[in-house]
């Protein structure tokens, strides 16, 4: 009995060779050091921010080189998969407008020439390969059972050595291919191991493009290749197998990987593949109340899931920007002094990323995101915010509807200046802005007067006003200049310096006058700017609402 023999016995289905195989793989045309990279989760149904910030520099490096960004589903641990669990990592992703110049498109659908992009309908191609170790005597049938395993790891633990299956512990690296094809033929299960070549006091270096040159023992495990149950491979045969496919260029993962790097570099050898470079990122991180740095946790922490974006109504854009300000360490000052420019226009670098883990902070995000929001233009406001609206906020979504114009005009409101107004750190905030400026929301009123809340002074402060001193048609200079007149008549200081200095010859200042006005029309005593509004509402529903106040 040869290796031919054991071969064909444990893979009787596969006709195809290697050759076969990479026929259909032909060669990308990409210009030198274009990126092919790939976001390969588990199809678990949504996406956390963590696998989020990994995606997004995936995508970032292979549209930096104007290569390609894939999207792979390694459904090979069947417990973790999900119903319509492609379709939620999809959706996640295409919010954040970052879209797959390959791979799944849908739950059944995919785009390109480098497919299946689901591991599970690759089935046949692993097996190809393993069954082309197993006749160059590089793989075995294991029949050790948990049992056995379990016993060979209480033998290592008393004598206090590595745990694993290498060496001696390897039972059954040593069968006969006769001894091994009499169990299968008797039935009995087994995996497919790696007949590890290794050499543990052996050195390897891997040249992370993250962290530089870390060494490592060689690997001499004989690990799972091919799993009993299922037949389908391991992650860390099929992501070799894959990669060498699909050419990737790249691979970014966790830090937690590190460890596998002897195993997976081990399988590009005996394979016969040239390897990928690794980027071995830092784990996303945050500080919790108790002031204690720790992994951030899609349990514990609701900004862990990318839902918690969209439905606070965080700009796609904003999101983006700040996952480049963990991504790289020199972004945010490239963005300081690029206030205009595009993301696409910031090359990310391998040598600015985190090695320790990046600080998630959901406050910085909001800060990034007022000012993204402060730079759109009214109608790319109106134009970004109202989808959002219909989703989640039904009633204030029909009136921007309905008016349209009168609307951006509420978002012109101080935006057009050297330093525009930063009111909103998400969509979400927007209601709390701009609700009184619609009469059909103008209802259940709390005025928030402020140092005058006399009604009869507020009243005869109101009726002098409107009935004296304003005109709509003032420009913005003369409009505060008759406040301030006013102000004169009614004893009140329109100099607040004067009214610093001597504060006991005033009823009060020209500040508390406008707040009576602003909070009048509308309420709240910190609105955007009281000229613009005023002007805004018009003369007669300026009239309603003090007719509203009086009444109230």
């Amino acid at each position: 009995m040869t290796q031919e023999d054991l071969a064909e016995i444990m893979f009787p289905d596969v006709s195809e060779t290697i050759s076969d195989i990479e026929k259909k793989y032909p060669k990308r045309n990409l210009d030198e050091g274009c990126e092919v990279t790939r976001f390969a989760p588990s199809p678990t149904g949504f996406v956390h921010m963590g696998s989020l910030l990994s995606a997004f520099e995936d995508f970032k490096a292979a549209k930096d080189t104007n290569g390609i960004f894939y999207l792979r589903i390694e459904d090979t641990d069947s417990e973790r998969t999900v119903e319509n669990g492609i379709e939620g990592i999809i959706r996640d992703l295409a919010n954040f407008d970052i879209v797959p110049d390959e791979g799944m498109i849908s739950e059944k659908e995919s785009i390109g020439a480098y497919g299946p992009y689901i591991q599970s309908q690759r089935k046949n191609i692993y097996h190809v390969y393993a069954k082309d170790l197993v006749r160059r005597g590089l793989a075995y049938p294991c029949f050790c059972s948990k049992e056995d395993l379990d016993e060979t790891r209480t033998i290592q633990e008393l004598n206090k050595e590595r745990i694993g299956y290498y060496g001696s512990y390897a039972k059954c690296r040593c069968l006969t291919c006769k001894e091994a094809i009499d169990k299968i033929k008797n039935g009995e299960k087994y995996v497919v191991r790696l007949k590890s070549p290794g050499n543990f006091n052996n050195k390897i270096i891997l040249d992370d493009r993250v962290r530089g040159k870390i060494e490592f023992p060689e690997n001499d495990q004989d690990i799972v290749i091919i799993k009993s149950t299922d037949q389908l491979p391991t992650y860390h045969f099929a992501h070799a197998v894959d990669d060498h496919l699909m050419q990737t260029t790249t691979v970014m993962r966790g830090e937690e990987w590190i460890p596998s790097y002897p195993i997976h570099h081990q399988l590009f050898e005996v394979l016969g593949f040239k390897e990928p470079r690794y980027a071995h990122l830092g784990l996303v991180m945050k500080i919790d109340e108790n002031g204690v740095r720790r992994k951030l946790s899609k349990r514990k922490d609701p900004e862990a899931s990318v839902n918690f974006y969209h439905e606070k109504g965080i700009p796609m854009e904003a999101t983006k920007l700040y996952l480049m300000t963990i991504a790289n360490s020199n972004f945010e000052e490239w963005f300081l002094n690029n206030q205009h420019g595009k993301l696409s226009d910031f090359k990310m670098d391998f040598s600015k990323m985190s090695e320790s883990g990046t600080l998630f902070d959901v406050e910085k995000l909001y800060n990034i995101t007022k000012n993204y929001i402060s730079r759109m233009t009214s109608e790319e406001l109106y134009d970004a915010a109202l989808p959002w609206m219909k989703e989640y906020d039904c009633e204030l979504y029909e009136l921007m509807l309905k008016y349209e114009d009168y609307t951006k005009k509420i978002f012109s409101i101080e935006r057009y200046q050297d330093k525009p107004r930063k009111d909103y750190s998400c969509f979400k905030d927007i209601r709390n802005g701009i609700w009184y400026m619609y009469d059909e929301l103008y209802t259940n009123l709390n005025y928030e007067f402020q140092n005058i809340t006399d009604k009869q002074e507020i009243e005869k402060i109101l009726t002098l006003y409107f009935d004296k001193y304003y005109d709509i048609n003032d420009d913005k200079e003369t409009w505060f200049n008759k406040m301030k007149m006013m102000c004169d008549e009614l004893g009140y200081a329109s100099n607040m310096k004067d009214y610093k200095k001597n504060k006991e010859n005033y009823k009060g200042s020209v500040a508390d006058i406008s707040t009576v006005i602003r909070v009048s029309m509308t309420t709240k005593s910190i609105t955007p700017d009281l000229y613009e509004i005023l002007k805004l509402l018009g003369k007669e529903r300026i009239q309603k609402r003090i007719s509203r106040f009086k009444e109230n």
